[in-house]
């Protein structure tokens, strides 16, 4: 059972409180490991679930009784090296396993305004993801990084955007 690993920081006390005691999936984590050619997958049966799954997954399964596993991103690699990699993984979704890539399609907690509309610039690029992603548009959202200051102010670090990849 992975433990609930609260990895964040200036955030409501509730949110550190909680825990998601979902039961583990290694028989699926070692057929991953094995499927995967694209990319060096790694176990660590010791690493419980982060933020990025388990407060998606609270909603989605609140009983906590599907049995989950975590892909870590490698922040050190390019996009294309996660879209590479998107297309090992498709062979598990054919196997019934669910596959989340949760994150946002902006994420910069920096200019974060509650009170006020969107900043222009994060509506520029949520609509151009959007439309890629809309159109099929695979070059289009790997060389996100082409849309320049919107870009680079709707992720100033693509942890969060990866896994969209």
């Amino acid at each position: 059972m992975p433990s609930t690993i609260h990895d964040f920081g200036g955030f409501p006390k509730e949110l550190f409180d909680l825990e998601y005691p979902a039961p583990g999936a290694p028989d699926y984590a070692k057929k991953t490991i094995e499927l995967v050619r694209k990319a060096e997958v790694l176990a660590d049966y010791q690493r419980g679930l982060d933020h990025g799954t388990w407060s998606v997954l609270v909603k989605m399964f609140p009983k906590a009784d599907v049995p989950v596993y975590q892909l870590s991103m490698d922040y050190a690699k390019p996009p294309e090296y996660h879209y590479e990699l998107s297309q090992d993984l498709k062979k598990l979704r054919q196997k019934g396993v669910l596959i989340v890539g949760s994150g946002n399609l902006v994420h910069n907690l920096r200019a974060l305004r509650w009170e006020e509309s969107p900043y222009d610039w994060a509506v520029e690029f949520d609509s151009r993801l959007t439309s890629f992603i809309d159109e099929g548009n695979d070059e289009g959202v790997i060389g996100f990084s082409k849309l320049g200051a919107a870009a680079k102010m709707a992720h100033p670090t693509i942890d969060h955007l990866l896994p969209l990849m």
